[in-house]
């Protein structure tokens, strides 16, 4: 699912600046975190704008139905009182994927797990930041999971300087917080969508968006 309108000029937007960013981003904080996470420079940028492009497509998995009961009316009808019985109002809720927010994090993850061996560290600190994250994450109605965006990297920093040996803090602290937010905010509230009341439920997209990639790097920048 491609949200309009636009979504044609606000791609060549993005690469536009991309491109115009491109010298900076090497030296610039996102450009240092990749490069910490052992990327080349060269992917960096096709990296970025892969995120900033993807964060526009959400790829629908499922649909929900919600069932509400409306409240009956009562009419006269020559002097004589009924209540009409309770319609049922059915509300639909799409969950989807979001490819900039969600699968290209998982992607970068996966690939880095394949790439590196963490041993029990990572387990040990993924589970930490998820379980904090869980108790931290609230649904938004209309809106969808809310989580505050600070706490995530902070607590993936920490543990990575703590757990993880110095040459694997980096990915460590990324690989935890990214995935952390996934599992605690997103996978383990799937079962409060039909709550939210809102058209598109969309993993790793609207205000989750910010916070998986902004974690990932601040988690970087921090370990």
């Amino acid at each position: 699912m491609i949200f309009p309108p636009l979504i044609f000029f606000l791609m060549v937007t993005f690469f536009l600046v991309a491109l115009i960013m491109l010298p900076f981003l090497m030296v610039g904080l996102i450009g240092e975190a990749f490069l910490r996470l052992g990327i080349s420079p060269g992917l960096v940028f096709w990296l970025l704008i892969l995120t900033l492009v993807g964060s526009l497509v959400n790829v629908p998995i499922y649909r929900f139905e919600n069932r509400d009961l409306v409240g009956g009316q009562v009419v006269s009808y020559f002097g004589m009182r009924f209540r009409v019985p309770r319609p049922e109002r059915v509300q639909s809720t799409i969950l989807a994927v979001n490819v900039g927010g969600a699968l290209i994090p998982v992607a970068l993850c996966v690939y880095l797990i394949s790439q590196i061996d963490f041993g029990l560290s990572l387990p040990v600190l993924l589970a930490v930041v998820t379980v904090v994250v869980n108790r931290l994450a609230r649904p938004v109605r209309g809106m969808g999971i809310g989580v505050p965006g600070l706490v995530p990297p902070l607590v993936a920093a920490l543990g990575a300087y703590f757990l993880c040996p110095m040459e694997l803090r980096a990915p460590c602290a990324y690989i935890a917080s990214t995935m952390g937010i996934l599992i605690g905010a997103d996978l383990l509230n799937l079962g409060q969508i039909r709550q939210l009341g809102a058209p598109v439920a969309s993993i790793g997209g609207a205000g989750t968006f910010d916070a998986i990639f902004l974690s990932g790097i601040i988690a970087v920048l921090l370990s």
